[in-house]
């Protein structure tokens, strides 16, 4: 795909209350009235983003993709800046543009602001459950929103991405088309409508719990006219002017001793061959590996990623030695962040087929398009990554043919491929963290110590600003971090 970087932002924040955002609007501020969609557009898509990385921040170590320096973990986490990414930028800005598209008519416009309102949403609700929407930018008129119900908020991202395909199908009906705001497709809107549909895809597999069969079926139809590429990705890049943020927090922190994480074993483990054994004696380790972590034991040791609260330890016994890599793809200075890709649209195209065929956590086989859409994510994520995967898409443990196809093995590499993005708390949480789906996963080691001990955490806690601001509403949706989201039965 095009490579558009972020450049400039000028932070505008339109449409929400001083009282409850907390907002000092600097002197000399452009007004709504100053401001082009277009200008609006690249900061609401920016904060989007970082909302995700915000997220990923507490719950990466949650899916242990890395933990804290020498393997520590984290407790309970309100991702506070996760919160303001989403209701102090990015909403405000949104709403501003629809609002602005609407009296001019730029169908575009509201179209890819619905879709970028859905991500935020879904983002918001996946991570605390019930939170604030339908009264959340009333203002002055409403300094204390009531907070929607999950299931409500389901509701909305899937008729907000209903609207915007609608709104995206056909012509633009003004003058004002998308351009240099949109830093994720240069105004294409072929390629946001196949976004809007992949994401229609990520959250009826979400829904497998409650809707059963039904939601894997509703997945295969929005996926018909989804991503078809790596090109389609929804992703944005960073430079030197912008530094990725994985970059400054993992590379650029521990050269001045601040603090950063380290790469974890369950990640680790899944590449270099011990959880999966790899049949070909070639085949030394996944060739995506040295993408994401540097190895920095001695010439020739075998990558040994750190247990989650295992005080510095692999699994097997031995010192960790992952740190993330200096010049990795999601860890360079100029690195993509990404949203949803093609190879997760071909995950849940596999995960879809497989469930549909009658599979659970723990049988063997399955369709030849559900084995098809496992290896083409597995094929779209080594080519996106640059990395030749030949020798690895024809090794035993990973061409395993339909007949041996289980869950695991999906999971497994939708797990390698989302690396840095929070759905895989998604996917955690909508299989149990089961050991079956998520082979050799275990609960950190320091588990059994405080108020929560042996269990997982399956959600974030309201920020205690919210509690101060609005407490009679965040009072009466306030869950225990270890009480299951609505769709997590």
């Amino acid at each position: 795909m095009k490579k558009y970087t972020i450049l400039i932002f000028a932070f505008l924040l339109i449409g929400c209350s001083d009282d409850y955002f907390d907002v000092n609007v600097p002197t000399g501020s452009a007004t709504e009235e100053q401001l082009r969609m277009n200008d609006l557009l690249g900061p609401a898509i920016y904060h989007t983003v970082m909302a995700q990385y915000w997220a990923e921040r507490s719950f990466g170590n949650y899916t242990q993709y890395f933990t804290g320096q020498g393997g520590t973990t984290i407790g309970l986490t309100s991702i506070t800046s996760a919160w303001s990414e989403i209701y102090l930028y990015a909403l405000p800005n949104l709403n501003t543009i629809l609002s602005k598209a609407e009296e001019t008519n730029s169908n575009h416009f509201s179209g890819i602001a619905k879709v970028l309102v859905a991500i935020n949403l879904g983002l918001g609700t996946d991570s605390y459950g019930a939170i604030p929407y339908s009264q959340a930018s009333f203002g002055s008129d409403n300094l204390k929103p009531a907070f929607d119900s999950q299931e409500s908020i389901y509701s909305s991202v899937n008729s907000l991405l209903d609207e915007a395909i609608q709104e995206l199908s056909v012509s633009n009906a003004s003058e004002f088309l998308p351009g240099t705001g949109d830093i994720v497709y240069g105004g294409d809107s072929e390629q946001w409508l196949r976004a809007a549909y992949t994401l229609k895809a990520r959250y009826a597999l979400h829904l497998t719990e409650v809707d059963g069969l039904d939601a894997a079926n509703r997945s295969l139809t929005f996926l018909e006219n989804g991503f078809t590429s790596n090109d389609d990705d929804f992703e944005i890049f960073f430079e030197e002017r912008n530094l990725n943020p994985w970059h400054s927090r993992e590379v650029l922190s521990p050269n001045t001793g601040n603090v950063h994480d380290k790469v974890g074993d369950q990640l680790v483990s899944y590449m270099n061959g011990s959880s999966y054994p790899f049949t070909n004696p070639d085949l030394v380790i996944d060739p995506r590996l040295p993408e994401y972590a540097d190895n920095e034991g001695e010439e020739g040791d075998p990558f040994r990623g750190y247990v989650s609260g295992g005080d510095g330890a692999s699994s097997d016994g031995e010192d960790a030695n992952t740190d993330f890599s200096d010049s990795g793809f999601y860890t360079s200075l100029d690195s993509p962040i990404v949203i949803i890709s093609y190879a997760e649209a071909q995950f849940i195209r596999a995960e879809a087929e497989f469930l549909i065929n009658g599979g659970t956590p723990t049988s063997t086989g399955s369709t030849i398009d559900a084995y098809t859409a496992y290896i083409e994510g597995i094929q779209a994520n080594m080519e996106k990554l640059g990395v030749d995967g030949s020798i690895y898409l024809t090794d035993g443990a990973i061409a395993v043919g339909e007949t041996n196809l289980m869950l695991n093995h999906i999971m497994k590499e939708k797990y390698i491929a989302n690396f840095l993005n929070p759905e895989t708390f998604v996917d955690f949480r909508r299989y149990d963290f089961s050991s079956d789906v998520f082979v050799d996963l275990e609960l950190p080691v320091d588990s059994d110590e405080g108020e929560f001990s042996g269990e997982w955490f399956v959600r974030a806690v309201y920020p205690d600003r919210e509690e101060t601001r609005n407490p009679e509403n965040v009072l009466a949706n306030k869950k225990s971090p270890i009480e299951p989201v609505w769709w997590d039965r």
